[in-house]
Formats: C-alpha cells, sequence, structure tokens
C-alpha cells in the first residue's frame, strides 16, 4: 500500500515537472539567452529606426542599408576598446569575410555596430577597421550617434550593455542574422561562425523563407 507520504512526493515531482516544462516551453529553453533566441525564431524582429556613422555610411538608415532582395546581414555589437569578447567576436568576422571573399555574389555582408559613440568616432572606427582588416566590401564598421536611437535599437535586439565603472562594458555577444526585410530572424553564438553564414546564405539565397 503507497503511503500518504510517497503520494505527497509524486504530487510534488509531478507538479515540479509541470511546472518547469511550462516555465521553459517544454524544456526548450532554459536561460534568459535561450528565451531571446527562441522569441526570435518564432517572432522576428524588425530593425528599429537609426543613423549610422562610420567609414564609408555616415547618414546612411540602418534598416534601408539592411534591406533588399537577395541580401542578408550577420550583425554585432561591439567597442572598440573592448580587451575580451569583442576580439573574439572580430576574431570570427575575420573568418566570415575570408569565407565571403570566396564567393562574393552571395548577398550576405557584415556589419559591426560600437554602442560606446562617445568613444567610437570615425577615426576610432577606422583604426578598428584597420586593426582587424575589416574590407569595407564585406565588412562595415559604423556606430549609432543618436543614444535614444542606439537605445531603442539594443533594446530591440535585446543586446545587454552595462557599464562596469572602470571605463568599459560587460556586454552580451552573439552574431545576428537580419534578413532582406530588416528584421532579426536568428541568433547564433559567438563562436557559430559556419552556422550563422550557412543560415544568412540560405536567407540571402531564399532557401529559407521567414
Amino acid at each position: 500500500m503507497i503511503s500518504r507520504t510517497t503520494i505527497a512526493t509524486l504530487l510534488l515531482i509531478g507538479l515540479a515537472s509541470w511546472c518547469g516544462a511550462w516555465m521553459t516551453r517544454d524544456f526548450q529553453i532554459w536561460t534568459a539567452e535561450g528565451a531571446r533566441r527562441l522569441a526570435v525564431i518564432e517572432h522576428p524582429v524588425d530593425t528599429p529606426p537609426a543613423t549610422l556613422a562610420g567609414p564609408g555610411v555616415v547618414g546612411t538608415d540602418l534598416r534601408a542599408w539592411l534591406s533588399g532582395p537577395g541580401r542578408a546581414t550577420i550583425v554585432d555589437f561591439v567597442y572598440t576598446r573592448c580587451p575580451a569578447v569583442c576580439t573574439t567576436l572580430a576574431s570570427g568576422f575575420q573568418q566570415l569575410q575570408n569565407a565571403l571573399a570566396q564567393t562574393p555574389d552571395s548577398g550576405v555582408r557584415l556589419l559591426s555596430i560600437s554602442f560606446d559613440p562617445l568613444r567610437d568616432d570615425e577615426p576610432s572606427l577606422q583604426r578598428y577597421a584597420a586593426q582587424w582588416r575589416a574590407n569595407p566590401s564585406y565588412w562595415t564598421i559604423a556606430t549609432v550617434p543618436d543614444d535614444v536611437a542606439l537605445q531603442r535599437l539594443l533594446k530591440a535586439f535585446q543586446v545587454i550593455v552595462i557599464d562596469d565603472g572602470m571605463g568599459g562594458f560587460e556586454h552580451n555577444a552573439a552574431l545576428l542574422v537580419i534578413d532582406g526585410h530588416g528584421r532579426l530572424v536568428r541568433i547564433f553564438d559567438d563562436t557559430e561562425t559556419e552556422l550563422a553564414l550557412n543560415y544568412a546564405r540560405a536567407i540571402s539565397q531564399g532557401t529559407i523563407r521567414r
């Protein structure tokens, strides 16, 4: 005969399992980052209005620059003085740039956006581009000088930027794929360069339609 304690324990286990499945969408997500990525897959995010500033793109409307048939863009968010995670992102973009140079008509482009426009003026962005050998045919480096527009963009794409109190920032790092309609449609880890590129190519070629 099953005791009341055993029954109560089983009920608690069942309740905990149900709550876990409900809170994690049937265990598909366990972190806020996972929730962010799943939400983007289910509901692509429109790029909010913003104007770029940087080598070759001063005064360019971001959404218009991203949009166009047969186009896809891989975006990351950085600041040029970053000694840590931005180095990984830049190294990954170098690899992506080399891959794009092998198929120059793929319709895929790279865009690094600095979230530190006060320090990352055009000369700083030019030095960063030179440091990482960014070819403007494939890789654009810019910022959004208007703080209101920048914060709106960061919020829309759920990019977290925290002042570390020592002149730098703590921030999440990822590769964001934007389709030809100017929508964020997929987020990859900063180390998943090949996956991000393959997905962006599929978007630009119309193999994947959203």
